[in-house]
């Protein structure tokens, strides 16, 4: 790794830097699906303590952001898109970007249990640690199944809002997690279509560094196909109903249909008109997965099965 703590010269940190280091993109997905994971639970957890659990999932979320930038500093450096991160520009040193890792995952977790309960106090806990130490460590320079099982931390955030109101997993928890599961990889692929210069410069066994583009395209059309079935297979729960349903045929459908375009796509046509496409189904899987969790809060408004 590069040393990230031998800047000189460099500005004084803002607060807006530290904010930087917790993702807050990627945070803003944990809380919005903790929160319908929350929601649709069966069970009426007091506005206060829903507030407060939302909360607590987001710094903990915040704190795996700032333990992987940490780490990946020197990947950070290299990749394009990630230069300008608090660490690689200089802004903030890498110990103290440990130290806030460390004291947002501890305050987060112990908060967490004080608030709504101690099995989603461990969940949040154990989540953490899959980010930082399973993908960030170790997945993800050694394997190009990296997106694949590191996905999981990020499919993790809806199971603890469920158990933050119900104190355990259900099969509607665990179906949510499956959602945002099998969706991960498609998503990262199709960017990792259009970004693999990055991933090479930095040495990330990404997919599409490994195995190549037409593998990639492969692999996108086939986890579009089996995400489905777990998708559409929620609505049939005691969370889903026809509002949720109708939603998840058509956005699946959608889904499905820009992974065949990306199998069908020639490395030549995606070339000639700047990944038009792959950057297309990106965004797609984005809207994608943001749309099937606001079908469960509709549908839950409604009334559900």
């Amino acid at each position: 790794m590069i040393d990230i703590n031998a800047y000189e010269g460099t500005p004084e940190a803002e607060f807006r830097d530290f904010v930087a280091l917790l993702k807050p993109r990627v945070m803003s997905l944990v809380v919005f699906t903790a929160f319908v994971g929350l929601w649709v639970a069966p069970v009426d957890v007091h506005p206060f303590i829903a507030f407060c659990s939302v909360l607590f999932i987001a710094l903990g979320g915040g704190a795996s952001g700032a333990l992987n930038m940490w780490y990946d500093a020197d990947i950070d450096a290299v990749m394009r898109r990630t230069q300008g991160r608090p660490i690689p520009s200089g802004r903030i040193d890498g110990s103290s970007a440990l130290a806030l890792g460390l004291i947002l995952a501890g305050f987060s977790v112990m908060m967490l249990g004080l608030a709504a309960n101690w099995f989603a106090a461990g969940f949040l806990a154990f989540t953490i640690f899959f980010y930082a130490v399973v993908y960030t460590i170790w997945l993800k320079r050694w394997t190009p199944q990296n997106i694949v099982i590191g996905g999981a931390a990020g499919a993790f955030p809806p199971m603890i809002g469920w158990a933050c109101a119900t104190g355990g997993i259900s099969l509607e928890s665990l179906l949510m997690f499956a959602l945002v599961f099998f969706w991960t990889p498609p998503h990262f692929w199709a960017l990792a279509l259009f970004m693999k210069s990055d991933y090479h410069a930095a040495k990330v066994p990404m997919l599409t560094v490994t195995h190549g583009r037409p593998a990639t395209r492969r692999h996108i059309f086939a986890y579009t196909l089996v995400l489905a079935p777990f998708a559409i297979w929620l609505g049939l729960t005691s969370v889903g109903g026809p509002v949720y349903l109708a939603a998840s045929v058509v956005l699946n459908a959608l889904f499905i249909h820009g992974g065949w375009q990306i199998l069908r796509r020639s490395e030549d046509a995606a070339i000639a008109d700047g990944y038009a496409v792959e950057k297309r189904v990106f965004k797609l899987s984005l809207n994608y997965l943001f749309l099937h969790f606001v079908a469960l809060l509709v549908q839950n408004w409604l009334g559900a099965w």
